[in-house]
């Protein structure tokens, strides 16, 4: 117990910290994490709505259009929906996709960090405990 408790607590405690320092310098200093998970929410595929991106994200679409004025830097791109003109579509402009990829990139890293030297039962076995803390925080 004690033990899982003090590797969660400090996985917990600098996790955020560690990552922004990984990501947000040079090129993307401009930006703060909550951007760079505002635009792991938009996706490299396909345009979304502001709704859409604001529900993956957990904040009101009035939060998130204060957030895209920050991005608009040449990160993201905000169109009309042919279809209904009240329908904001945003996607990731080239440097936003940069980001993106980077973001991505520190997270199959971390994930391949923690599969190192496990076998695929082992992996199951953490990956159910791992779906068991997300079904304790949502429970709060």
């Amino acid at each position: 117990y004690n033990q899982l408790n003090e590797v969660l607590v400090h996985l917990f405690n600098h996790t955020m910290k560690i990552e922004e320092q990984s990501l947000i310098r040079e090129e993307f200093k401009d930006i703060s994490m909550n951007d760079m998970h505002i635009m792991d929410a938009i996706g490299i595929d396909q345009p979304k709505n502001m709704s859409s991106i604001a529900r993956l994200v957990g904040v009101t679409v009035g939060t998130l259009t204060i957030a895209m004025n920050n991005l608009k830097k040449g990160y993201v791109t905000r169109t009309r929906s042919e279809e209904d003109r009240r329908v904001v579509l945003v996607s990731l402009d080239e440097k936003g996709k940069k980001a993106y990829r980077r973001h991505e990139k520190f997270h199959l890293e971390m994930i391949k960090a923690m599969r190192q030297g496990l076998n695929d039962e082992q992996c199951e076995v953490l990956m159910q405990a791992m779906r068991n803390l997300r079904e304790y925080f949502k429970s709060l």
